[in-house]
């Protein structure tokens, strides 16, 4: 998976090591580990996340439905849960909190957090190799709906 890290503010941000589940239909296929990494103000990253699948808990349905999905149809939704820690990096120094701007839709909200649970539904499509379709929600540590 790669991931785009968008930072718009005035000052560096130091993400933490993050993991993510992703599911098919409710079911973890694998886990994915993106590492921490610091970003510069007013930049653009795009950071690569590696899927490892352990074991595939699908039944003999489930299996043919993922089967079907992608060479059938074209179309995989998945989804991905994890939870992402940041703090604001100033002179070399790291802030207990950040304060984030999210933006979901057309729609920003500040939250001083510091950490920050995602949760995104996304479609693909195995022919493209592509995404098709995304929504993500995220929730501050404060449990305070961002």
């Amino acid at each position: 998976m790669l991931f785009t890290a968008v930072n718009p503010n005035k000052v560096g941000i130091k993400y933490g090591e993050s993991k993510f589940t992703v599911m098919y239909r409710g079911i973890p296929l694998g886990e994915a580990s993106v590492p921490g990494f610091y970003q510069e103000a007013h930049s653009v990253r795009q950071v690569a996340a590696t899927i490892a699948v352990d074991r595939i808990n699908l039944q003999q349905a489930d299996a043919a439905d993922l089967v079907r999905d992608a060479s059938l149809n074209d179309r995989v939704e998945l989804r991905v849960l994890g939870d992402v820690g940041a703090k604001i990096r100033v002179m070399n120094f790291d802030s207990p909190g950040v304060q984030l701007i999210l933006v979901l839709g057309y729609n920003k909200k500040a939250a001083k957090v510091t950490k920050v649970s995602v949760d995104c539904a996304i479609v693909i499509s195995p022919r493209k190799q592509s995404l098709t379709y995304k929504q993500c929600g995220m929730r501050g540590q404060n449990d305070k709906r961002v």
